[in-house]
């Protein structure tokens, strides 16, 4: 067995974890968990943690960061297919935050209650942390037997993506040029847009889906292989807003960049040739667009994901997206050294 410094996320958790699951190890493959709870509903529960000056910037609006902390778990929830209900909170802080800060974090989540319609059900706080480190539990619900797995895909399938791709790197890049930057990408890459209405629109109808946190390519790898099934995904396809289309044109090695870069929080999935009125109707019913990128073939050899150009050659993707590298912890950066945003974002990513 290798050392946890020579592992990454999936094979820490297939190795130390899965074993803990007996029989809900399926659980782990998705993007959240799936718990019957009634017989008319089903319970979903996931959780993400963000660091400061990992996940966000150390200086970031409080409100901001309580806005990110909530929507990347709501963004699980609707690649299940999941209502938000209720969430736990988790907070460490260092002994130095000062009460207008947590007023501020306090005002973010409530914001995003009312918008979301959901509400705080518990949790706990401690001080004395070196950083600030807040963990989201997020809980919801979703008709019995109904949710949306990673596991459901079929050769033959259409694989689609819900909005823009790549705006979650480009946001990042904004920010590396201008820590106030706030319009366009790098308001996505701040407060990202949970596709909630889209997933549950897509309860009986997708037949695969997941989130695009890690990158496009892994996140859909991670369907390709829970489902055991292969994916070809047409890079020409993959939607870009124009911000993405100025980069790819003046850099079309940029592509890969944006097809694995993460942080966009959209829905890839998988359905059926004979449901493409369905998802247009989807679609339309969540105002969110989507578009067709690929398809699935049965599973083979070599990468779980391949990638071709407007020419049909394949594109040399040399890592798919991000994974949580479980090394030696990174030195938080003096405070007079925070002039790079990518370090503080993103740290644990190159």
């Amino acid at each position: 067995m290798r050392c946890a410094a020579g592992m990454d996320e999936f094979a820490l958790i297939a190795e130390l974890f899965a074993p803990l699951t007996d029989r809900c190890g399926a659980h782990l493959l998705d993007d959240a968990a799936v718990v019957p709870s009634s017989a008319r509903h089903d319970r979903v529960y996931t959780t993400d943690t963000m660091i400061a000056s990992t996940h966000f910037l150390a200086d970031q609006p409080a409100d901001e960061v309580a806005a990110k902390l909530a929507r990347v778990n709501l963004s699980d929830l609707a690649a299940m297919g999941a209502e938000p209900e209720g969430y736990l909170l988790a907070i460490a802080l260092p002994r130095s935050v000062e009460t207008d800060w947590l007023r501020g974090f306090a005002a973010g989540l409530a914001a995003d209650q009312d918008r979301f319609g959901w509400r705080l059900w518990g949790g706990d706080t401690t001080s004395g942390a070196a950083r600030a480190v807040l963990t989201l539990t997020a809980i919801g619900r979703v008709p019995r037997g109904q949710a949306l797995r990673r596991g459901g895909a079929r050769a033959g399938d259409h694989v689609y993506v819900s909005g823009w791709i790549g705006d979650g790197l480009l946001g990042l890049d904004a920010l590396r040029a201008d820590r106030t930057a706030d319009t366009g990408p790098a308001a996505r890459y701040r407060r990202p847009e949970p596709r909630l209405a889209l997933g549950q629109a897509l309860r009986g109808v997708a037949s695969a889906c997941a989130d695009v946190s890690d990158g496009l390519v892994a996140d859909a790898g991670h369907i390709a292989r829970a489902s055991g099934v292969a994916l070809d995904l047409d890079a020409a396809a993959v939607p870009l807003s124009p911000a993405g289309r100025a980069s790819v044109a003046g850099d079309p090695d940029r592509l890969r960049a944006l097809l694995t870069g993460g942080d966009d929080y959209e829905l890839v999935f998988t359905a059926p040739p004979d449901a493409a009125d369905a998802i247009a109707r989807a679609a339309a019913d969540a105002e969110t667009p989507v578009t067709r990128i690929g398809r699935a073939h049965p599973g083979r050899r070599g990468p779980a994901v391949r990638v071709t150009d407007a020419q049909g050659h394949t594109l040399v993707i040399d890592r798919a997206g991000y994974t949580h590298g479980l090394g030696p912890a990174v030195p938080t950066p003096p405070d007079d050294a925070r002039s790079t945003p990518s370090q503080q974002t993103r740290r644990e990513r190159p």
